[in-house]
């Protein structure tokens, strides 16, 4: 995934193991694991979340996932 693709999949408000799998570059098992791991905090700190789904914000804070470094690859056309 290039730095514009993986922008346009951390834009969704929700993230399911498929796109965990794209961003992490992990297999269903360890992206799994992590969904798993997410749910779990969120949960213990009193949320409520849909079925499979966690919070794509969640998501990028866990994964450490530079927003501001990805946009500026994307405007310089590079991958």
């Amino acid at each position: 995934m290039n730095a514009k693709e993986t922008l346009e999949l951390i834009s969704k408000q929700w993230c399911n193991t498929q796109d965990l799998m794209k961003i992490s570059q992990l297999g269903i098992n360890n992206a799994t694991k992590i969904r798993k791991q997410i749910r779990e905090e969120l949960i213990s700190q009193g949320y409520m979340l849909p079925k499979g789904l966690i919070p794509m914000a969640k998501v990028v804070e866990y994964l450490k996932i530079d927003i501001e470094y990805l946009k500026n690859m994307a405007n310089n056309g590079q991958n």
